[in-house]
């Protein structure tokens, strides 16, 4: 009986081993064709890709060499305005703030500026304290986002400075740099606006920033202040 048993349990497994293997390759045939209509799709997809790729880029460099050519006329060239100092002390700009993204270099007619044309990249401002002078079009582009800019000469005393550096550390949507050619030792400025304050401790820094930082002068609120241009 046992011998019977055994005979017809290899039996079974005799006939069962071809069913097995055609199952088994079956099965790598079809991940084969799937593999084959994968690598057809991927490389049809790269190709779509890059083609939509070559198109976008052509694009920008078109709408950057058409707003280069044509905005950057009037991107704050002197004579576009006048500043009007309000009981306050805050100078405020009077005249056309063009806000074009543009390549070519801009004259503004203040010293720091406070808007215009302006490069399409703009400074990094959550409370970064920069060292050096930054280039005003990128500088113009953060108060375009609602920063407030505290600027700097080599008049403003080391404790002003370092004062008003850890105020701007720990306000987003500031920046701070030296800007050796302005009249005043500190002064800070807004999209449009501009004040000089006597020190740190002057009362005005903080009412300047508690009124313009992201404030109703904003021409683009909300708008980021990191992923832009560091030093």
């Amino acid at each position: 009986m046992g011998s019977a048993k055994n005979r017809s349990g290899q039996s079974g497994n005799d006939s069962d081993g071809p069913a097995r293997q055609t199952r088994i390759a079956e099965m790598r045939r079809a991940e084969q064709t799937r593999d084959r209509r994968n690598r057809v799709f991927l490389i049809g997809a790269s190709v779509v890709v890059v083609a939509a790729l070559a198109v976008g880029g052509t694009l920008l460099v078109r709408s950057q060499s058409d707003s280069g050519s044509s905005d950057s006329a009037s991107g704050g060239s002197k004579g576009s305005g006048k500043f009007v100092t309000g009981a306050d002390g805050v100078k405020t700009w009077q005249g056309k703030l063009s806000r074009n993204h543009v390549t070519k270099s801009v004259e503004y007619p203040t010293v720091p500026p406070v808007g215009g044309d302006h490069n399409q990249v703009w400074m990094n401002c959550n409370g970064d304290v920069y060292t050096k002078e930054l280039n005003n079009m990128n500088a113009v582009h953060s108060l375009e986002h609602g920063a407030v800019w505290v600027t700097y000469n080599d008049k403003a005393g080391k404790a002003d400075v370092d004062a008003l550096a850890a105020k701007v550390r720990k306000t987003p949507y500031s920046l701070m740099s030296p800007v050796r050619d302005q009249q005043d030792p500190i002064m800070l400025s807004a999209w449009g606006h501009q004040r000089t304050v006597s020190g740190a401790d002057d009362p005005n820094v903080g009412t300047f920033f508690e009124k313009f930082v992201q404030g109703k002068q904003t021409p683009e609120p909300g708008a980021a202040c990191s992923g832009g241009l560091g030093q």
